[in-house]
């Protein structure tokens, strides 16, 4: 059975000396698992718009950005499951440094989230 990290496109991020921990499993980890994850996340969050605001596709730019960071921001049962979505695709070694600071690992992937679902708005 392939291996978790198998499914992962190798990015190459530069690791600076004064890059921090969390910085640098964002960068080796979660951000590899958000672009594996990209479509689901798409289709996902498109069901959920248009469920919140049947006419979702017809709302101007600005309007789908505020609804995407305000859905974040608010809707709990929607970042769990983005969140969910994420660590689920962690290994057990991975899962450790997870555990160590939640927190701040779930406030980076509904950041990143948040920026990948902007930067893709018109695909929603």
């Amino acid at each position: 059975m392939p291996d978790k990290k198998d499914l992962r496109e190798r990015l190459s991020l530069p690791v600076y000396d004064n890059s921090s921990d969390v910085e640098i499993f964002q960068n080796q980890v979660l951000r590899p698992i958000l672009k594996l994850q990209n479509e689901i996340y798409l289709i996902l969050f498109r069901d959920y718009a248009l469920r919140k605001i049947s006419d979702f596709n017809a709302l101007q730019t600005e309007k789908k950005l505020i609804f995407i960071d305000q859905s974040l921001q608010k809707d709990n049962a929607l970042r769990n499951t983005f969140i969910g979505m994420t660590v689920g695709m962690l290994t057990s070694d991975e899962m450790v440094i997870y555990l160590s600071d939640t927190k701040a690992y779930n406030k980076r992937i509904i950041a990143m989230l948040s920026e990948r679902l902007k930067s893709q708005v018109e695909l929603t």
